[in-house]
């Protein structure tokens, strides 16, 4: 049987909520929030957050190949999916690739690995916005999702693939320039017409696939851009919709939304039944799934919703670069060292630090010769500190430093099973932060600079999902 074998999501930790945009510009009626990717995430590192819960609990069943997706790869040419690998720590013989521009991408990318043979890590990262006041930039939502896609047993698998339909057609729906940050649109019902034929072939080729009937399928998600389409949708499609929160909390996700809405369905789903995915861009694509067993989420997407802090209308937009504001005084940093950036990859990527081979002694960051007299010269282990937990033991509040978010936060942390770093903390106010706080590493980005994206680790605090 083939498959979905694991799967997690990742939620940055702030909300916007739409009503402070509507505030803002003194009209409007949209509610509830949206999530936001802070200053210092892309895509790579969601994405790697959301990939880094299957990798540590994946068992037996290793990737062979890790395939990234993004309308927002961070890097052109230069394949984005490496970064994950080398902060995964995977194998040099696991290949990596990119699946990225198109929101069709998303669902195309799934497809792809559950009809390929090999077994496939995919990540699927997406950060969403429009012009100020626009219902892309309320609408949309910043998000990534992870499957470990593959051949398994039936108890070994989270959902089977049953079968599924594509319908492709050229027509214009939403379109955007490289150079350009704004996407465009045609008029709705033009869309809603060129649709609605697609999805009709589509469904019924689909369940004639699948050996299925209409009855036989418990629940349908749709994914598109299009509410209009997807109120469509469910006129010809008359199986139950399935219903969650993601929408009102998290937005649209882009190129991660028909991940997100399944993983959100299975983990609500009971085995036996039979979830169909629906997505709509540039084409109609349906993919029909059984479950198989329960899924044993490591953090669940609900668990997420629930865990967060609300940011300002102001920051979003200092954060998308819609609004510019006075940088702090020092000068922005140089960009990276391409071979240093190499010869430090396990450390700069990985996190892996050194450990004395008699003494047990961590080094942050990594050396050849321990401080401690009882280890052999050049006899240092390998260390992850990934997994760490930490506590805060002094911090200071740097108002000068560049940061794209001052001020910047900077803790020496001790870690439980021994390691202490000079640190940057994230996703935290200068005033949340107290000696003896426990953190946990993330990987991040520290700055951009010649067109170089600077990666490297920091803290985030661990909160109470009851917060």
């Amino acid at each position: 049987m083939r498959g979905i074998v694991k799967s997690s999501a990742y939620l940055p930790h702030y909300r916007l909520n739409r009503t402070d945009i509507t505030a803002f510009f003194g009209y409007g009626q949209a509610s509830g929030t949206r999530s936001v990717a802070s200053h210092d995430e892309d895509t790579v590192t969601m994405g790697f957050e959301a990939a880094r819960m299957i990798v540590s609990a994946e068992g037996k069943i290793k990737p062979e190949a890790l395939w990234f997706t993004t309308s927002e790869p961070p890097y052109m040419e230069k394949t984005n999916a490496n970064v994950i690998h080398s902060a995964l720590q995977l194998p040099k013989g696991t290949s990596a690739y990119d699946f990225n521009g198109a929101l069709k991408s998303g669902i195309g990318a799934i497809k792809t690995a559950l009809t390929s043979n090999q077994t496939v890590l995919l990540v699927q990262s997406d950060i969403r916005g429009g012009l100020p006041s626009s219902p892309d930039e309320s609408q949309g939502g910043d998000a990534a999702v992870a499957f470990l896609i593959g051949d398994a047993n039936a108890d070994q698998l989270l959902a089977s693939y049953l079968g599924g339909s594509s319908e492709t057609l050229e027509f214009i729906d939403r379109w955007r320039n490289p150079s350009e940050k704004v996407t465009k649109q045609w008029e709705s019902r033009f869309v809603e017409d060129a649709y609605l034929p697609l999805i009709r072939e589509a469904w019924t080729q689909a369940l004639a696939n699948s050996s299925l009937k209409e009855s036989d399928v418990d629940t349908v998600i749709f994914s598109g851009q299009n509410d209009r389409v997807k109120r469509q949708a469910a006129k010809i499609i008359t199986t139950e919709r399935f219903q969650d929160n993601v929408a009102s909390n998290i937005g649209n996700a882009g190129t991660a939304e028909a991940g997100l809405l399944l993983l959100s369905a299975l983990e609500h789903a009971h085995v036996g039944q039979k979830v169909a995915l629906c997505s709509f861009n540039d084409g109609v694509e349906i993919l029909i799934f059984e479950v198989e067993s329960d899924n044993e989420v490591v953090n669940p997407i609900e668990h997420q919703i629930k865990n967060r802090s609300d940011l300002s209308y102001g920051k979003f937009l200092q954060w998308r670069e819609m609004l510019p504001v006075q940088p702090p005084n020092r000068p922005a940093p140089s960009r990276i060292s391409a071979s240093a950036s190499k010869r430090e990859s396990d450390w700069k990527h990985g996190f892996i630090a050194s450990r004395g081979d008699q003494s047990g002694l961590i080094h942050m960051p990594p050396s050849r010769l321990s401080i401690d007299e009882t280890d052999n010269d050049d006899a240092m282990l390998m260390q992850s500190m990934a997994a760490s937990i930490g506590k805060v033991a002094t911090f200071t509040v740097d108002h000068l430093v560049y940061s794209q978010n001052p001020p910047v936060v900077f803790a020496v942390v001790d870690f439980d099973n021994g390691g202490r770093i000079p640190i940057e903390i994230t996703d935290v106010a200068e005033n949340e932060v107290e000696i003896g706080m426990n953190v946990e590493p993330t990987f991040r980005k520290l700055f951009t600079a010649d067109g170089i994206h600077n990666y490297f680790w920091k803290v985030r605090p661990i909160r109470s999902t009851k917060e």
